[in-house]
């Protein structure tokens, strides 16, 4: 499952410098994260970036926790 959502994280040169971004959306990981980490529940950060889903604000998370856990977590580039 962790494997489905994390290909939901992509990277494009052309959409936020690169920042790893929830696929078919502009919102970076790192806001996602801040939005977790300031204890907002799934449907304040929907309704705050109505482009997100909640298996996008899950795979956020499961890329964060592999990030702390210092894996390597190599990116897609966006189609």
């Amino acid at each position: 499952m962790a494997e489905d959502l994390l290909s939901l994280v992509v990277a494009d040169p052309m959409v936020g410098h690169g920042q790893a971004c929830i696929r078919g959306t502009r919102v970076p990981v790192s806001v996602v994260l801040d939005c977790l980490a300031d204890g907002m529940s799934d449907g304040e950060i929907l309704a705050e970036y109505p482009a997100l889903s909640v298996p996008g604000i899950r795979a956020a998370a499961v890329y964060g926790a592999r990030l702390a856990r210092e894996d390597l977590v190599p990116l897609r580039t966006a189609p």
